[in-house]
């Protein structure tokens, strides 16, 4: 897996960690896919990122590339790659009936082809419910300098 298409398939979502005040006005379902999205890209779950990627998730990654779902779960799931534990700032959590924005600034800790990294970065993720199932649909990440 290459470095770039890692830390442009940030779309990531919140982290157990961060998991406060601004998830409260969530739907329970809403949240809990949340934080089952922020573990499964943690511990490189594949099989609970196909559940919780729609089959049209596009990323739009810090890198200007468009990746899709297959993509994002290669990623996440390639050999020598890991991902440590991330804490969201500046949170941003909006919702409606049936969406959702959630997004922030996430500094990315982990290893890529064995190799480590980090990176910061601005993310927003968009989250659509249909049949009763929460699922990201579309993540835009886009590197920043540090505080």
């Amino acid at each position: 897996m290459k470095l770039s298409a890692t830390l442009l398939a940030l779309m990531l979502g919140i982290a157990p960690a961060a998991a406060t005040a601004p998830h409260a006005s969530l739907p329970p379902a809403l949240a809990r896919a949340v934080a089952a999205f922020d573990r499964a890209q943690v511990e490189g779950d594949g099989a609970a990122l196909q559940r919780l990627l729609a089959d049209d998730y596009v990323l739009f990654n810090s890198r200007a590339r468009v990746e899709n779902k297959a993509d994002f779960i290669r990623d996440y799931t390639a050999p020598g790659y890991s991902l440590k534990p991330f804490t969201i700032e500046h949170e941003v959590v909006r919702h409606w009936p049936g969406g959702a924005v959630l997004g922030g600034v996430v500094t990315l800790e982990g290893t890529s082809e064995g190799k480590p990294f980090k990176a910061r970065l601005r993310f927003a993720d968009i989250w659509r419910e249909r049949d009763g199932r929460w699922q990201v649909i579309f993540t835009q990440a886009t590197r920043v300098g540090t505080p």
